[in-house]
Formats: C-alpha cells, structure tokens, sequence
C-alpha cells in the first residue's frame, strides 16, 4: 500500500498537490510571471530609439554610446552565477521581487542628469535582468514540470512584446510626456511597480506554504562537473553568440538605418516590427522543441536565418528594412526560445536548470557584452558599418556549430 510522508495509509485522498497550487492559483501565478517577464526586455529596447540623443545630450562618442547598451548585458554576465546561491537562500518568490524592484529602480537611476548615474543605472538594470534570467527558467521548471517547454514560450514570448512596446513607444513617448528621452525612459519603471505588486502574491503565500514547499520539492542536487559539460559549453555558446547578435542589432540596428538615409521615426518602426516578429518565433520555436527528440535542425534553422537576415540589412539596407525586419525578427526571438528551452529540456530537475541558467546566461551575456561596444568601436574606425555586419556573418557559424551540438538528445 502507498504511504504518506507521515507513514499513514492512503486511501481514497488524492496525491499531494503539487507547489505550484499551494503556493498559489495558477492563473494568478501565471499573471505573475507574464508581468515580471514584460520588463525583462523593455527597458533595454526602449533606450534603442534614443541612443542619438543621448549621444547628444552628454557629447558621448560612438564607442562610449555602445556602452549603453553594453554595461547592462555585461553585469547580466557578472550576475547571473549569484543568481542560484540567492534562491536557495531566500527563495525564488523573494529573489524575484526584489529584482523586480531593483530593476525599477536601475531605470529612474538612468535618467538622473549625470553621466555617471547613467551608466550605474545601466549597472543596476543589468544585475537584475541577470537575477530575474536565471530565476524564471527554475520557476518554469518547478511550477509547471510537464509543461517546460510551452511555459519557456509564453513567458520568452512576453519578454519580447515588452521589448516591441518599448521599441515602438519610445519616441511617441518622448513627444507625449514633453521630457525628452529622460521621461521617456523613466516612464518604463511604473510597469515594474506594476510587476512587483502583481508578484507579492507569490512571496506572501510561499511564507505561508513554506513546509509544503520543502516536503513537495525535490531537494537541490547540483550537477556534477557541469563546467567542464560539452553540453553545457555549446549551450552557453549557442545563446551567448544568439544574444551577442541580437544586442548588436538592438544597440544599431535604427542607426544603421539611419545613416543610411531612413528617417529615425520610421528605423524606429522597423525596429519596432522586427520585435513585433521575435513574438512569433520566440513562441513557436520553443513548443517546436518540446515536441522533439532532437533540437538540431531548429538551432541550424535559426542560425541561418540570423545569417540571411544579416546579409539583407548588409546588402539592401533600406529599399529591404521591412524584409529584414521580418526575416531577423523570426530569428532572434527563435534563437532566445530555444536558447532558455535548451535549459529546461537538458536538465531533469529545477535545481539543475538554475544551474544551467546560471552558468550559460554567465557565459553568454559576457560573450554578448562585446557586441554593442564592439559594433561601435568597429563603426568608429572604419566609417561605416559592412565590415561590423561582415564580421556578424562569421559568428553566426558558431551559433550553427553550437546549436547543432545543443540540439542533441541528452541530459546533464
């Protein structure tokens, strides 16, 4: 006969609920995490449109204005392996809303008139995206074990309409609240107020449930030699060269369509449409992939999708914005879909896609750091932007090589 913890005969009561409903309705959860996940991007696509003027405002150069962008994906970097030690000490329900805060926080602290406050907000907004990166993936996996891979969409895929409303809203904004880009971007931390008000729920009863959630969950058991993992290497690989590309573009992408004669309202709108696409791949790539024995021939599709995209913006860069748009759009929300899937589908416990996530998300934002800040040095000295988009072309062969690897059939 099946026993209880307690020794005592099961009869007719039914199994333990799992965490996720003691913690707290589902729909009320999910509401949670969908707004948690719509500031995890925003605040970064929002400063996009903007770069021009804040380049102006401070007298920046092109290098110094890639570290907009730059310093917040490099201090994702640098946090994310603190990520896990958080969580088992104050719980992930905790961890997030903190974060969540901070985040607001980072994006008021962005806006303040000083350079210097400019780049600590571009800090603080990093630390808590890296906090807020690897935390949703060991959530997704704890709360919804049999649904991983569609969760991993949905709340990838709210990431990115926050990004698109960001991208599209920036300049309308600045004309609406009469503040320049300073209000503008500063307006982006009501929705994380937002958020962390949404999210309270989550800490208050996971307080209340605190011995269910210790007798429901399986303890954290740590993957062995996960850094010396081929798996865990192409991996981080494949989402940290992915993210390199899509923050690259994020940074650029409206200058470059600038300098090539597009007016800056109508780049912004293209970019805007780009975001509005990853929607579509960051959704449906992930449920591809749950579906799936092996994840290969979707990394390599992403991969050359990256490239012809890329090589369209390099050739035809206005008369084929809104191609281009489309064509990356598919590609960059696919490639982040399938990049946080791979988290979840190659780790058999939570605990291990925490880990997983803290390593990769480690790996791949200081490998994406080098984007922006590059695109900008490399513009700086040659002029121009082909041999930027040339040298985006070789490393999209290394995604293709890493995905290929990470597409396999295993688990860690």
């Amino acid at each position: 006969m099946a026993v209880t913890r307690a020794q005592q005969p099961v009869v007719t009561t039914p199994a333990p609920l799992p965490v996720r409903s003691r913690l707290a309705h589902p729909a009320l959860l999910l509401t949670g995490i969908l707004l948690v996940a719509l500031n995890m991007r925003a605040c970064l696509a929002a400063v996009s449109p903007m770069v021009a003027e804040i380049q102006r405002t401070f007298g920046l150069s092109a290098t110094a204005s890639g570290l907009i962008t730059t310093v917040p994906v490099l201090f994702q970097g640098v946090g994310a392996p603190l990520t896990p030690r958080l969580t088992r000490r104050f719980g992930a329900e905790r961890v997030v809303l903190g974060a969540v805060l901070v985040l607001g926080a980072g994006v008021l602290l962005r806006v303040l008139p000083s350079v210097f406050a400019l780049y600590a907000g571009c800090v603080v907004i990093g630390v808590a995206i890296a906090v807020l990166n690897v935390s949703m993936p060991g959530l997704v996996k704890r709360e919804f074990p049999d649904r991983a891979a569609t969760m991993t969409g949905v709340y990838s895929t709210t990431m990115l309409v926050g990004a698109t409303l960001a991208a599209g809203t920036s300049v309308p904004l600045e004309h609406a609240l009469g503040g320049g880009w300073r209000a503008s971007l500063g307006a982006w931390s009501l929705l994380a107020l937002v958020a962390a008000v949404a999210w309270l729920p989550q800490v208050l009863r996971s307080r209340q449930a605190k011995t269910a959630v210790a007798t429901a969950t399986q303890p954290a058991k740590p993957i062995e030699g996960i850094w010396k993992s081929p798996l865990a290497w192409q991996i981080s690989l494949f989402m940290g060269i992915s993210s390199l590309l899509v923050y690259t573009l994020v940074a650029w992408m409206p200058t470059i369509l600038a300098d090539h004669g597009m007016d800056r309202g109508q780049a912004g709108l293209v970019f805007a449409f780009s975001n509005l696409v990853q929607v579509a791949g960051a959704f449906l790539v992930p449920l591809m992939a749950g579906r799936m024995t092996s994840q290969r021939a979707l990394a390599v599709t992403m991969a050359a999708l990256n490239g012809l995209g890329i090589a369209m913006l390099l050739v035809a860069p206005v008369s084929g914005a809104w191609a281009t748009a489309a064509v990356l759009g598919v590609a960059q929300g696919g490639s982040l879909g399938l990049g946080l899937a791979f988290i979840v589908l190659r780790t058999g416990t939570a605990a291990g896609a925490a880990q997983l996530g803290g390593m990769s998300q480690a790996i791949g934002y200081l490998v994406a750091a080098a984007g922006p800040v590059g695109a900008g040095a490399l513009h700086q000295l040659t002029g121009g932007w082909d041999a930027t988009l040339v040298l985006m072309l070789v490393l999209v062969l290394v995604v293709g090589a890493a995905g290929f690897g990470a597409g396999r059939s295993r688990t860690l």
